[in-house]
Formats: C-alpha cells, sequence, structure tokens
C-alpha cells in the first residue's frame, strides 16, 4: 500500500506549485544560460525537455545567468506547475513526482542534446517552500576559477577546466589586491553595465591559493554579479601577478567607474559556479522582497 502523500502547501497566486530544481551543466557546447534566438542556451534546451514531458511551454528562472562557456556544479532554478499537472508528472502521486521527473528529464535531455547528452544533469528536483524565488531569495553565489601558470602543470585531460597561463603568477601580490574590493562597492569598472540595473554589489570573498599540486583556484563570492563581473575581477588579477601592475591598481580600476583598454575579461572556459546560497525556509520570502527592492 502507498503511503499517505503529505500535504503540499500551494505556492503563488492560482494555487500554484513552484518546483525547485539543482543543475550541474558543462557550459562548453552552449552559448551562456539564457535563451537566444537560433543558438544553443542551456535554458532553451532543459525548457524544451521539460516541455516534452509536460506537454506545455515551461519558462524557468535561475539562481545566476552564466556567459558562453563558464560550467555550473550547483545552479538552481525555478518554475511553476499546478497540483494536477504536478501530480500527473508523478504517473499520478504528487509524492513520486520529484525522483519521476528527474528520470523523465535524464531521457529527454539525451533526446533534445543528441551527441551533447550529459552536458545537463538534474541533481535534484522538489517542491520549493512557501516563497522561494530562485533568483531573489538567494543570500550569495560562489565561483572558482582554475589556473595554470606553469608548462609542467598543463595537463591536456583538463585543459577544459583550466587556464593555461603563459607567465608565472605571484599568488601573494594577487591577493593583496584582491582583498581591497572586498565589501558594497559600485563594481561598473569590472563588469558590463544592463540597461536600468545597479552595478553595486557586495563581494564577500575574492582570494587565489596555490594548492599542492601547483594549480591556483580562485574563489570568488559575491550577493549576486553583474554581466561579466567574475571574469573581469580576474582577468584584471591576472595583470596584478603577472607585474604588469600593482596591487592597489585593482582598487584604482574600482574607482575609475569605467571601462577601457586595459579591462580584459580571462577566458570563460575555467569559470565554475560552485554554490548558491538561500536562508532558511521562513526567511525566503523576506529575502525575495528585499532583494528585488534593491535592484530596483
Amino acid at each position: 500500500m502507498r503511503s499517505q502523500e503529505p500535504v503540499v502547501t500551494p505556492i503563488g497566486d492560482g494555487g500554484f506549485l513552484r518546483i525547485r530544481m539543482s543543475l550541474a551543466y558543462d557550459g562548453g557546447p552552449f552559448r551562456g544560460w539564457a535563451v537566444q534566438p537560433g543558438l544553443r542556451t542551456v535554458q532553451g534546451v532543459l525548457e524544451e525537455a521539460l516541455e516534452l514531458i509536460a506537454r506545455r511551454p515551461v519558462r524557468l528562472t535561475v539562481a545566476g545567468r552564466t556567459d558562453a562557456g563558464v560550467h555550473a556544479r550547483g545552479q538552481v532554478v525555478h518554475w511553476d506547475s499546478t497540483p494536477d499537472e504536478w501530480a500527473k508528472l508523478g504517473r499520478g502521486s504528487a509524492a513520486d513526482a520529484p525522483s519521476v521527473l528527474q528520470r523523465r528529464l535524464s531521457g529527454a535531455l539525451a533526446r533534445v542534446l543528441g551527441d551533447d547528452g550529459g552536458a545537463v544533469v538534474v541533481r535534484d528536483v522538489q517542491v520549493a517552500a512557501e516563497g522561494f524565488d530562485a533568483r531573489f531569495s538567494a543570500l550569495w553565489r560562489r565561483y572558482s576559477y582554475r589556473i595554470a601558470d606553469d608548462a609542467r602543470l598543463h595537463d591536456p585531460l583538463g585543459r577544459s577546466l583550466t587556464l593555461w597561463h603563459k607567465k608565472p603568477l605571484d599568488v601573494e601580490a594577487m591577493n593583496r589586491g584582491a582583498a581591497l574590493l572586498l565589501g558594497l562597492n559600485d563594481f561598473r569598472s569590472y563588469c558590463k553595465p544592463r540597461e536600468g540595473a545597479t552595478t553595486v554589489r557586495e563581494l564577500q570573498r575574492f582570494d587565489f591559493d596555490r594548492g599542492a599540486d601547483g594549480i591556483i583556484t580562485a574563489h570568488v563570492q559575491a550577493d549576486a554579479f553583474c554581466h561579466n563581473m567574475v571574469r573581469a575581477l580576474i582577468g584584471a588579477t591576472l595583470r596584478v601577478g603577472e607585474g604588469m601592475e600593482p596591487p592597489p591598481w585593482l582598487w584604482e580600476r574600482l574607482l575609475e567607474k569605467q571601462r577601457d583598454a586595459r579591462s580584459v575579461l580571462a577566458p570563460a572556459h575555467p569559470l565554475v559556479f560552485e554554490y548558491v546560497a538561500y536562508p532558511d525556509d521562513a526567511q525566503l520570502r523576506a529575502r525575495a522582497e528585499q532583494t528585488r527592492a534593491l535592484r530596483d
């Protein structure tokens, strides 16, 4: 006998359920996250796979849009469903819907992606807590970036996830400069502004460490990121690591609030969206409302 199904609280207007999914993907085959006409994107293939299953268009909201070639291990999205549809997706059982949908999405993604099957993996499916918004409820996002600054560290098997930098880097100098950028600042010099959007962000972590294997890993964490912000920060810090600029130059660039010929983006392929953090369930709605107010 099937165990009694849990009571699921409707989310949002009209009694919709909000479905939360965790993703991982290889960004190599895609032109970024967001849907673009005529181009293959992560959002595009995932929405196509969901449409095959739900038999209707599905629009996803993502925690953090990634650029072309950028990967993810801990991406989070949401979409809305009716209770009846959710039960049907679970073969008649709302309790079974998460595991059934995850399994069916694996097959649908393989059909949509063809030779790139496996480039997108849905790691978890669940009904979200009340007030959850994948984008606006987030407290912070974290990225990593791998760098090999010695030809002896160049591993052909890891080249798709590691920058092969041609010159040795001074990690200590890079960290001195990076530390100057922490806190709440206007990062206009380090991003591509979007019309009507703020470029003020709280950079909570920005540091580099050299592992026992000699590979340098950058860790970048903020409440949110502007377009190209992480790659611009790393690109500028590489100039400091090479000795082209002193560490205080990173702060001086911040104060200029403009981009010029020295505004170079680091290559996209070593960048990985690692994790997005959310508050306790009771604080999800308040956090979303607060973030919307700040972004507006």
